[in-house]
Order: structure tokens, then sequence, then C-alpha cells
């Protein structure tokens, strides 16, 4: 437990799946067709808070749900790449991107599609109910399910460690 909390000192960048982690991974659809998705809004408060105290935060899915880029920007997440099949390829273009160093960045995924990108990063981590392969590999589960406040568990940790859990910035949603 100790090597865990003390790779919560670097990071300065989170990863986040949707489908599976920022959601349970259930769609609604209705008989139009549209899709719809429930976030999690203690999720919401972290990744806002993440986002204000000046942590790069990025969110990779294979999806095209407009709406999940509608919810993910008003939380302040401006990095949302959607579409995205081979997460590995998008995972490296944004360590360019945002010039950070993997060693610095927690990636939280859930199944098959993020087994290569997490790989790539210095803190994988994964919801309770993330597949075998990513529990395999992950560093930390969260007692958590995807959807359920997995990304709350894990943000909050890092913040506290890093003393940006209570701060001016939490109080001002």
């Amino acid at each position: 437990m100790e090597s865990f909390l003390n790779k919560l000192k670097d990071i300065t960048t989170f990863i986040f799946d949707v489908d599976g982690v920022l959601t349970d991974g259930t769609i609604y659809v209705s008989e139009e067709g549209v899709q719809s998705r429930a976030f999690n809004i203690k999720d919401g408060y972290a990744l806002q808070l993440a986002v204000k105290c000046g942590y790069n935060v990025c969110a990779i899915s294979g999806s095209r749900s407009k709406s999940a880029v509608y919810r993910l920007n008003g939380w302040g997440i401006k990095d949302v790449y959607l579409g995205t099949h081979t997460k590995v390829e998008k995972v490296k273009l944004y360590f360019e991107e945002k010039h950070v160093l993997p060693e610095k960045v927690l990636y939280m995924g859930d199944d098959i599609t993020d087994l290569e990108g997490m790989k790539l990063v210095g803190l994988p981590v994964c919801p309770a109910d993330a597949a075998e392969e990513i529990k395999a590999i992950s560093k930390y589960i969260s007692p958590v399910n995807g959807g359920k406040g997995c990304a709350r568990d894990i943000i909050e940790k890092v913040l506290k460690i890093q003393n940006n859990w209570l701060n001016d910035k939490a109080y001002s949603w």
C-alpha cells in the first residue's frame, strides 16, 4: 500500500474511460434510437475539482455519445476523445499534447479496450467490477463499481495526499 500511496503524490494527469468507469455501462435507448447514460454526481464533483486544481483530466471512449461530451464539458473537462477504439494511440498522443510524463498519469479503465493504454501509465487503476485482465494490471482496485463513484474514490485519494481536497476551490461548484 505504501508504494501505491507514494505514486499518488506524483499524479498530475487523470485519464478515464467513460462507459464502465464514469457510467455503469448501461445504455438506455429510446424508441427513436436516442442513447443516454447516467453519470454519478459524486464523480462529477471530484472531476470538476480536479480540473479547478489544475490537473489534466481526459476522457477517452469508444462511444460517440454527444451527451457524454456535454456532461463532461459541464464539469470543465475539455479533453474528451470519442469514437476511439485504439485508445493506446490516443494516450500516446495525449502525453505529447500535454507534455506529461507517463509516470505522472493515472488511467482508470474497466475493460479490454483500456488494457494497452493502461500499460503505458504510471498508475493504472480500475473499478471493482472491471474485467479480470484489467484488475490483473491495476495498482489499485477501487472498492466501488463503475458509474457508482469509483472516479470520486481515486480522485479524492490523489487530491487528499496532495493537500488539494479541502481548499478554497473545493467550495466553488
